[in-house]
């Protein structure tokens, strides 16, 4: 099973930007959903957005308008870009193809990328 690879994080001050990306080896961006969670000290893993494999987005509300999902298929690699971002928004990123079975089961976590922001 491939496992998925996430990078971008990083240290931001309250206001700033960043953003995150995620790929693994056989995901394709036209076949499986990419899901995006967090996680923060202390905290249960939560879901955070989402992207379907024809660009279809979900955002959960505290994120709503704020974070944006968007996919390259030339890279099979799917982008979190996130602005105006909170203290709160501190926590562990990761992501995991989701949708169909096979997409659920051929991949695996990977480490997830580190955000911080301070205010």
């Amino acid at each position: 099973r491939g496992q998925v690879v996430e990078s971008g994080g990083g240290s931001v001050q309250a206001g700033g930007s960043l953003r995150l990306s995620c790929t693994a080896p056989g995901f394709k961006t036209d076949v499986c959903t990419m899901d995006w969670y967090r996680q923060a000290p202390g905290k249960l893993r939560e879901w955070i957005a989402s992207i379907d494999h024809v660009g279809t987005t979900a955002y959960k509300e505290a994120v709503k308008g704020r974070f944006t999902l968007s996919a390259d298929k030339a890279s099979d690699t799917v982008f979190l870009q996130m602005s105006g971002l909170k203290p709160e928004d501190t926590a562990k990123y990761s992501c995991k193809p989701g949708g169909k079975m096979t997409c659920v089961t051929s991949f695996t976590w990977g480490q997830g990328t580190q955000v911080t922001v301070s205010s």
